[in-house]
């Protein structure tokens, strides 16, 4: 004791600074190595004697330091002082009070320890309200040393601990009046001021130390005390501290400004506005330290601004901080640390409202990659999707396999929560390109260089939107999914996709196809009846709902060609209605559609359940997700129209279509309807004012119609006329040209297997050719045309020629000449009639309906004008083919014909329009008046033929003028190949009837004007009349030179026409003049033109046109053309080939050549004599029958019925 009192003694009468810290710390060591209390109370009473004798203040220095180290060296110090030596607290009030800072500084520092205990906060709490206050408030406010500052803003630290001190340092004991007077505020609360003066300081460890001590003021209540920092211009000052590098200030300043930033008058000041710069500039250098937490803090008090900023106040007024920003979220989204990234996807979740960026020109290109950095780290956070299942599968197994609470568990919740935040980012960026819709100033870059395309435009935005969410935010829910499924990560997942639909609104349709087609409908389903069963989850159930009412909207826009705006408002008010009701299970939904509503209480809610089902199972179904077992909706559906028809509710045409579209999609795994059914569907349908109000354009709906004999007889008629309206013509011939197979073609085409199984539908369909529209007549066209060439096994043509002959003689009769033109349908019936002749492709004998079908035709042939190439074009070649079809026997048929003396006499006319039409310069295809030319140049050369072989008798006669056919041929002036074939036919035939025919009479003058008729020249002219030495030379030229055109354009067509032309000629020529014949055959051009032939793609002499040619010279033994030897290489290279794979035309071509080479005076070997015969026996056995004209009608008609389809496709 001793001791301390000489020691405590020499505290008082030293002055050396050195040797009284010594002392102090000597005293402090002495009394916490005794461990008593008696030495502390000690000291303590000898402080109070020297504190009581001192005087002067300034010799207390040395007491108030001791007392300070004691405080800090013993935990119960504060304790024993204030509650056995209280009246010490005395002398440090008056030491406050006394004009040196040192002894203030150590004053506020023992204050400070004091206050920093319990039992002294309690024991000096009135010391403080009464007596310390005011004095501590001056002291702090007017302190100039560092020390005193550091000091007070330490005890200002202790008593902002405590709600009571910060109550009586704020003074809060005000009215609201009080608190909304800025002027009262500042005078009023001085601590705020103060504060503010420390922050102005340059000195960071006061700035640090003072927006420490404000947030510790407004963490108690920041609505209480906010208001008062807000009007003292605080926050303008903590902003400006953020451009300090130290860390222990930049983070008192975030959590200070924090707290600011949840009360409104912090915004409404618009201390935000002149703080963001500074704030983005804070974060893009603390981004440079190794401090997480600072990052997270930073990122969390920027989100709060973004959140919390009022809409009517523009936060980012220039645009370049708002492009800093962006990249300041872009880096720490990037961030290796899963905490800050995920502080970062909240930031940008909060950023992307259109308040803050509504700055233009809007920086769309930026956001992009913002946004698809956030989905692309999110991604990768997420394992990849095990499976490519439907969002449905995924839902249904994870609800089968695990507890909601144990999926969730499998998920790491900080990676389910950055999930959850990427969704709110990309719904808001969503909601953000819906807003700027309505902006015109938004929509694209108003800078952009003349002449040059910007990619900052909201349509590249919303475009990219619909993309990244197909191709990173859809998979990356899927593979959650799969793991575990939140309600709330459903609910925003499902409320962007819902927003995406208005996104873009041009892809609308199809990205809903898509979602359809994914099995969102059963997801969203399975979430309603999973989590907003029983009223739960009403923000969930909402969304689902609305997206579930968008989509089917969307899908019906997409799906139905005659929706009308009431159906789909009264769709729309069922749905809005019924979806947020219809919260169950798939079976419990199913059951519900099988319930019968009590007699004579129709349940509306029970209706409105069922039909909002239906609805979203039409929809499910028609996308492919047919997530319900066929045969279960069947007898649901079945159930749920016999229900309906028995209590005398008829659904409305949305509904009993999607109905019926269920019950066809279902009926191959479900049983045939029963009587009963069958009937209430009939009374259901026979209800409706219009069939197409239910129909929908389906191969199984057609199917299902066409199934059951009741529908078909009673609807049948309508339905096929629906289908074929609805039919694309264009695609149907493009999918049947690509089909290979009957299956690809039945796909294509899904009437034909129908229409083999059921042929009584043939009926039906001929009559909507006679009596629908042009478009529908020409696609059921088609459609017969297609299945008369794929089933040839089907005996139809009986009785499709007795249901023509029927409706021919019913328009004949009905019909003048001028409404037979008129009628669009009749040229499409005899098209399809001609077809049913070529479906008849063997010799046949004719029969009645033959001979009446005939007269029918030539009948209306004979009362059109050769202007009516429709009607025309397809009757002709009717008849040119029944020329041709039926047996020689049959001579009734001939004369039927040339006993119709208007039919001769149109044939007259279009024969003479063949020198009056003009030729187009380059024609891209057969035209239909060339077309027609056609039909009449071989029908005539036809009735030549016939004629003369039964010497029918003629009453009427046709004249055809010799030069002008002869200069077709020799000149051709751009003929289409097609006519060209076609005279030379008819030249063929009046070359072999030598002119000389009871039907044609040659006209040989010239006609112009003034001009004189030819006499013939010399003895050959005469013997070759009516036909010129001239004329001959040069149709042999002309035909030559043909040949050579058909070697560059590869016309087989043409070569067959010219061969035969050239054979028939010297015939006639061997006839007339046989030197004539023999010179001509002997031509030197010949040998040209053959070899010219030989140069060509085969280069072989076994082509159809060589052989006939080699079989021309040989017979008329024109050895300069032909040789020995090259006689022996057609006969070496037939030997080697293989006669087999030979075509029939070159097969009888060979069969000719051979039999005239042994038939001639050419001298053979005996070994080819040998090879020459047993090439004709294997030639004879594999022959079939080879027709002596030219089969040329195949090619003809097919070009004609293709330019035909392409004349009533353009019209």
């Amino acid at each position: 004791m001793h001791l301390i009192g000489t020691l405590f003694g020499m505290l008082h009468s030293v002055e050396d600074s050195s040797a009284l810290n010594l002392l102090v710390e000597v005293l402090v060591r002495l009394v916490v190595e005794l461990k008593s209390e008696q030495y502390l109370h000690c000291i303590l009473d000898e402080s109070q004697k020297e504190l009581c004798k001192a005087t002067t203040m300034r010799s207390s220095l040395p007491t108030f330091s001791l007392l300070g180290k004691l405080a800090d060296a013993i935990p119960g110090f504060a304790d024993i002082l204030v509650v056995k030596h209280n009246n010490l607290v005395d002398h440090l009030l008056m030491g406050l009070t006394y004009p040196n800072e040192s002894i203030k500084a150590a004053v506020c520092y023992l204050y400070g320890k004091l206050y920093s205990s319990p039992v002294g906060t309690e024991r000096l709490s009135g010391h403080f309200e009464e007596r310390l206050y005011g004095v501590f408030l001056n002291t702090l406010e007017c302190a100039q040393t560092k020390e005193l500052q550091v000091n007070c803003l330490g005890l200002l630290k202790e008593l902002l601990k405590s709600d009571h001190f910060v109550s009586i340092l704020m003074n809060n004991s005000k009215t609201e009046e009080e608190t909304e007077n800025p002027d009262f505020l500042e005078g009023e609360n001085p601590l705020p001021l103060i504060l503010k003066k420390l922050l102005l300081t340059r000195d960071e460890m006061l700035q640090a130390a003072s927006s420490h001590c404000m947030a510790a003021v407004l963490v108690h209540s920041p609505s209480r005390y906010a208001p008062a920092f807000i009007h003292a211009d605080v926050p303008e000052f903590l902003f400006e501290c953020l451009l300090s590098k130290s860390e222990i200030l930049i983070w008192s300043v975030y959590c200070c400004l924090l707290l600011l930033t949840e009360e409104r008058l912090f915004f409404s000041k618009c201390h935000t506005v002149y703080g963001i710069e500074s704030l983005v500039r804070s974060l893009q250098g603390v981004l440079l330290l190794n401090n997480v937490e600072l990052h997270k803090q930073g990122l969390l008090l920027f989100t709060e601004i973004l959140k919390r900023q009022p809409m009517e106040i523009k936060l980012f007024t220039n645009r370049g901080v708002c492009i800093e920003a962006i990249d300041v979220l872009m880096e720490t989204v990037n961030c290796p640390v899963l905490e800050v990234a995920v502080e970062a996807v909240k930031a940008v979740a909060a950023f992307l409202r259109k308040d803050h960026l509504s700055c233009p020109p809007v920086p769309y290109e930026e956001l992009q990659k913002l946004l698809e950095a956030v989905l692309k780290r999110c991604a990768d956070l997420s394992p990849p999707q095990s499976s490519k299942r439907h969002a449905g599968d995924l839902l249904f197994s994870v609800s089968q396999s695990h507890p909601t609470n144990r999926n969730l568990g499998r998920v790491p919740q900080r990676q389910g929560q950055f999930l959850l935040n990427t969704l709110e980012s990309f719904r808001n960026a969503c909601r953000l390109a819906v807003q700027f819709q309505g902006d015109f100033m938004a929509q694209e870059n108003a800078f952009t260089a003349p002449n040059s395309e910007s990619k900052d435009t909201l349509s590249n935005f919303s475009e990219f939107l619909l993309r990244i969410c197909d191709s990173l935010c859809i998979p990356m829910v899927m593979s959650y999914l799969e793991r575990a499924v939140s309600p709330s990560v459903t609910e925003v997942f499902i409320s962007a996709l819902n927003t995406l639909f208005t996104v873009v609104p041009s892809m609308r349709n199809k990205f809903s196809k898509k979602l359809a087609s994914s099995s969102f409908i059963r997801l969203t389903l399975e979430l309603k009846a999973r989590f907003c069963s029983v009223q739960s989850n009403p923000v969930l159930n909402h969304t689902c709902s609305s997206f579930l009412c968008s989509l089917c909207l969307n899908l019906y826009s997409a799906t139905e060609k005659r929706r009308t705006s009431q159906e789909e408002q009264e769709m729309s008010e069922l749905l809005l209605k019924g979806l947020p009701q219809l919260n169950y299970t798939i079976a419990e939904s199913l059951l519900l559609l099988s319930e019968t509503p009590e007699p004579f209480f129709l349940d509306q809610s029970l209706c409105s359940h069922q039909h909002c089902f239906i609805l979203l199972l039409y929809f499910a179904y028609t996308f492919g997700d047919r997530f319900v077992p066929d045969a279960e909706l069947f007898l649901a559906v079945r159930n749920f129209l016999l229900s309906a028809q028995d209590h005398g509710d008829c659904p409305p045409p949305h509904i009993l279509r999607a109905a019926l579209y269920l019950l066809a999609v279902c009926q191959d795994k479900g049983k045939a309807l029963d009587v009963r059914s069958l009937s209430t569907i009939k009374r259901i349908l026979d209800n409706l004012p219009d069939l197409s109000l239910v129909y929908v354009h389906c191969p199984l709906l057609l199917k299902f119609f066409l199934r059951y004999p009741e529908l078909m007889g009673r609807f049948g008629h309508q339905v096929l006329q629906l289908w074929f309206s609805w039919e694309d013509c264009k695609q149907t011939e493009a999918e049947e040209a690509d089909c290979g197979t009957s299956s690809q073609l039945n796909t294509a085409n899904p009437l034909l297997p129908i229409l083999k199984s059921n042929s009584s539908i043939l009926l039906i369909l001929l009559d909507l050719v006679s009596s629908s529209s042009v478009e529908v007549a020409w696609k059921v066209l088609m459609t017969l045309r297609t299945f008369l060439e794929r089933n040839e096994d089907v005996l139809v043509c009986d009785l499709l020629r007795s249901r023509f002959l029927q409706i021919l003689q019913q328009l004949l009769v009905e019909s003048s000449s001028a409404t037979l033109q008129a009628n669009r349908n009749l040229p499409v019936l005899l098209s399809l009639l001609f077809l049913v002749q070529l479906r008849s492709k063997g010799i046949r004998e004719l029969d009645s309906t033959d001979l009446r079908l005939l007269h029918q035709v030539s009948n209306l042939c004979g009362k059109c004008s050769p202007r009516d190439t429709d009607l025309l074009q397809p009757s002709l070649n009717f008849l040119y083919w029944s020329l041709h079809q039926t047996t020689p026997c049959s001579q009734q048929r001939v004369a039927v014909l040339l006993s119709n003396v208007s039919l001769l006499e149109l044939l007259q006319k279009v024969l003479e329009c063949t020198w009056l039409w003009s030729p187009p310069s380059r024609p891209a295809h057969l035209s239909s008046e060339d077309a027609l030319l056609c039909s009449g140049w071989l029908l005539v050369a036809s009735f030549l033929l016939i004629q003369h072989r039964y010497n029918t008798e003629v009453h009427q006669t046709l004249s055809v003028d010799l030069t002008e056919v002869l200069n077709a041929v020799i000149f051709r002036n751009k003929k289409p190949i097609l006519l060209l074939v076609s005279i030379m036919q008819f030249l063929r035939a009046v070359l072999r009837q030598n002119f000389s025919s009871s039907l044609l009479v040659i006209v040989g003058q010239n006609k112009a004007p003034g001009a004189t008729q030819p006499q013939p020249s010399s003895l050959q002219d005469t013997a070759l009349h009516p036909l010129a030495m001239q004329q001959v030379f040069s149709l042999v030229v002309s035909l030559q030179n043909l040949l050579v055109h058909v070697q560059l354009q590869k016309d087989l067509l043409l070569s067959q026409a010219v061969v035969a032309c050239l054979e028939t000629l010297v015939e006639y020529l061997y006839v007339k003049n046989q030197d004539v014949a023999l010179h001509v055959a002997s031509q030197p051009w010949h040998r040209f033109v053959l070899f010219t032939l030989l140069s060509g793609g085969q280069k072989s002499f076994l082509q159809p046109e060589v052989l006939r040619l080699m079989t021309l010279f040989v017979r008329y033994q024109s050895s300069n053309i032909i040789s020995q030897k090259e006689i022996s290489q057609i006969i070496q290279e037939a030997a080697e080939a293989n006669i087999a794979e030979l075509s029939e035309a070159t097969s009888c071509a060979l069969h000719l050549f051979l039999s005239q080479i042994q038939s001639s005076h050419y001298h053979v070997e005996p070994e080819q004599s040998e090879i020459i015969q047993t090439l004709l026996d294997r030639l004879l056995g594999q022959r079939t029958t080879c027709v002596k004209h030219q089969d040329i009608v195949y090619p003809l008609m097919a070009d004609v019925c293709d330019r035909c389809n392409t004349g009533r496709a353009d019209a």
